[in-house]
């Protein structure tokens, strides 16, 4: 239910009704671009407390009509202000919020909007679902929605990757790498750290506390750690090839002791 132009109470009632009647859950969602009249007649723009008005006036209707299973979200497009919404409606009511900067924009401004204004939230403790919104394929968002899960530590699922920036000192082509390999590590679904370095001034300490480790070293050749101990040498011929086979098999040796640990534990 959009509060801005979802209408009358009539139309309520009839989404209600349908709701109870197949058993479905509805989401209250405020938007600071389509906020009721009367509530910007009062307030003169979108601001916190409009959005949250507006939740609390479509919350008592839903509750008034004693249907009880619904979230909330008051979206903006600016950061700020959904941040600071969001904070005041936590403070008001407790029933599951749904997160989100709606409208963020394009995949790489839009990431960045929505990972500050999401994750600031979650880092608060606030919040129970979420969306991204960008101006990219959904699959994009999903993408990006559980980046910041997992870098938050609240999802822990596939190949996190330690990877550094270009610079002069890299023994081979990082960003080319790392792009190849996140591609090629999707299908990864067990929890696992790999770190790709392009030289030894943070490449070994960084691949100490992952499972996996490259880093770059002179005339093509580079070192391979495993659990953070040094274990052999790769040339760049095949070197991705010979990654992606290192990670599968430490996810089909994670899986198996996990399988070993529950048969055990039965």
């Amino acid at each position: 239910i959009n509060p801005g132009n979802i209408g009358s109470a009539d139309r309520v009632n009839e989404v209600v009704n349908a709701a109870k009647a197949n058993g479905c859950a509805i989401r209250i969602g405020v938007n600071a671009g389509s906020l009721e009249k009367d509530l910007l007649e009062k307030y003169g723009e979108p601001c916190p407390e409009a959005l949250v008005e507006s939740a609390l006036d479509h919350i008592k209707l839903l509750q008034d009509r004693d249907f009880h299973e619904f979230k909330v979200a008051v979206k903006a497009s600016d950061v700020f202000l959904a941040v600071a919404a969001y904070q005041q409606l936590a403070e008001a009511v407790d029933c599951p919020l749904h997160l989100g900067i709606t409208e963020a924009g394009g995949f790489v401004g839009g990431t960045v909007k929505s990972a500050i204004g999401i994750g600031s939230l979650l880092w608060f403790g606030i919040g129970d679902t979420i969306r991204v919104s960008l101006s990219a394929e959904p699959e994009e968002e999903v993408r990006v929605g559980f980046e910041i899960l997992k870098s938050l530590g609240i999802r822990n699922r596939g190949v996190r990757v330690v990877s550094c920036p270009s610079c002069a000192r890299q023994g081979f082509d990082v960003i080319r790498t790392v792009q190849a390999l996140e591609e090629r590590l999707q299908h990864i679904r067990t929890p696992m750290s790999l770190s790709v370095l392009g030289c030894v001034v943070n490449g070994p300490g960084e691949a100490r506390e992952t499972d996996i480790g490259i880093t770059g070293g002179g005339n093509g050749k580079h070192m391979v750690y495993l659990s953070g101990v040094t274990d052999h040498h790769v040339q760049d011929a095949g070197m991705i090839d010979h990654i992606v086979k290192l990670v599968e098999a430490k996810a089909a040796e994670i899986e198996a002791v996990e399988a070993a640990s529950k048969v055990a534990a039965a």
